[in-house]
Parts: structure tokens; sequence; C-alpha cells
């Protein structure tokens, strides 16, 4: 159904056939009861520890078994985070934070695979790119500048890359 054809349905509708629709999706889809929540009472500031804390134990389980380092955890949370329209602050301040940990974790790596780093240059990018599309790259300057100082520092193959990104804020 187009959007078109879609709006033409939800004009034709009665107030009360309307709500019902609604209740109904609100019932049986995750997704719409998720939209709904956020929009009425967002807790940005629970949801961003909590991401925070998931991604940390990534990197730095709570428990003694191997950290798995995985990118894909960090990005689902920031996509969801995205897809909901959060504050523009706390999000990138998730997207800066998720690099940071992971530079904390390589920091003590000696073998680093390139597929890591590669990743990481990609959430950077999202980051910086995120933050200037929302107008807000000044408040985040310092911590772009100490990522990409880190990527150098760590010896990272693709740190030209990260300085290229950083000369966008000189």
């Amino acid at each position: 159904m187009s959007k078109r054809a879609f709006k033409k349905y939800i004009k034709s509708l009665k107030k009360g056939e309307l709500e019902e629709q609604m209740l109904d999706l609100y019932e049986r889809f995750d997704e719409v009861k998720v939209f709904y929540d956020f929009v009425f009472n967002p807790k940005e500031e629970k949801l961003i520890r909590e991401a925070k804390l998931k991604i940390s134990k990534e990197y730095f389980p709570p428990s003694n078994r191997k950290p798995k380092g995985r990118r894909s955890v960090a990005q689902k949370l920031i996509k969801h985070f995205l897809k909901l329209e959060m504050e523009s602050h706390a999000l990138a301040d998730l997207m800066f934070y998720n690099i940071e940990l992971a530079q904390t974790f390589s920091a003590d790596r000696e073998k680093l695979t390139e597929a890591f780093q590669k990743s990481m240059l990609k959430s950077f990018e999202q980051a910086v790119n995120f933050v200037i599309e929302q107008g807000i790259s000044q408040d985040f300057i310092q911590r772009i500048h100490k990522i990409e100082k880190e990527a150098d520092q760590q010896n990272w193959f693709n740190s030209y890359q990260f300085q290229r990104l950083n000369d966008r804020f000189l």
C-alpha cells in the first residue's frame, strides 16, 4: 500500500475505528509500543546509561570471560535511538563513548585486527557526520581530537583517515 493510499484510508475511518486500530497496533507490535513509550516518557538518561553498560560489557565483561568487542552491539543501539529520534547530544555522547571505550580496550592489546580498526573508523565517521548534521560539532570537538590522537598513538593502520576526519574541524 502506498503512503497516499494509506492516508486516504486513514481519512475514511471514523474516530472510534482509528482509535481501535491504533490500540490494536500498540498491543500487537513491540516496535509500536516502544515508540509510544519513548514519545510519552523518553527517559533518555536511563536509556543512555543502560546502553553504555551494555557496550562496556562487550569490551570489559564483569566475569572472567573473554571480551567479545563487537561493534554490532553498539551499532544496533545507536540505530534504534536514531529511529526514536533521541536528543542529539545524548546520542552523540553514546556514539563517542563507544569509540573511546573501544580505544581503551585496544590500548592493552598487542595484536589488533584491521577489521576492528576499520569498524572503529566507520563508527567515528558516523559520529562526526552526525554531530555536523545536527549542528553540535563544537560541543564534541575535544573528544574528536582525542579519538584521532589516540588512534595515532596506538599506531592504527588507518590513523591517517581519523586525521582526515578531524581536519574537517580545523
